[in-house]
């Protein structure tokens, strides 16, 4: 049975501690999905195409890395696509404890067929997140540090 894990998110945008946890578990699982999440009630920085671009580009090296989109919950996802991992990334102990709420109702929800596995983000990469990305985007500060080269923002 092949390894196949869903890495889930907004990915708005994608950042270099997202594409650290995909280099690292690029080698732990036969396929990664990076899965965009989708919620219509959000509003998002990016368009759903331009993220998918992103990332594609972003990991178009990773043979067994390909990108994805769905809607609902994310176990119904990885049944559809046999995928009995997710992975996450944890940047801090604020992450851990709300990643640990969200893998433990999952096992429960999906009878132990589905397994969270966390990656720790390296430490000169914990501080990044999509939203103080998309904020000093917003007030026009340097980016381009947080995020691969192929993310770029015009206002």
């Amino acid at each position: 049975m092949a390894r196949i894990a869903v890495f889930p998110g907004s990915f708005d945008p994608i950042t270099i501690g997202h594409i650290d946890i995909i280099e690292r578990a690029v080698p732990l699982f036969d396929k990664i999905i990076v899965a965009i999440g989708t919620n219509s009630s959000k509003n998002y920085m990016f368009s759903l195409e331009q993220r998918k671009e992103f990332i594609a580009q972003s990991v178009a090296k990773y043979e067994n890395v390909e990108v994805d989109v769905y809607e609902g919950l994310t176990v119904d996802y990885c049944r559809e696509k046999d995928a009995r991992f997710i992975l996450r990334g944890l940047r801090n102990p604020a992450d851990f404890e709300f990643e640990k709420a969200i893998a433990h109702t999952n096992r429960a929800i999906t009878n132990h067929d589905i397994e969270t596995i966390f990656l720790l983000t390296s430490s000169g990469k914990a501080y990044i997140s999509s939203s103080i990305v998309r904020d000093v985007m917003r007030n026009g500060g340097n980016y381009t540090i947080l995020v691969p080269d192929v993310v770029r923002y015009e206002p």
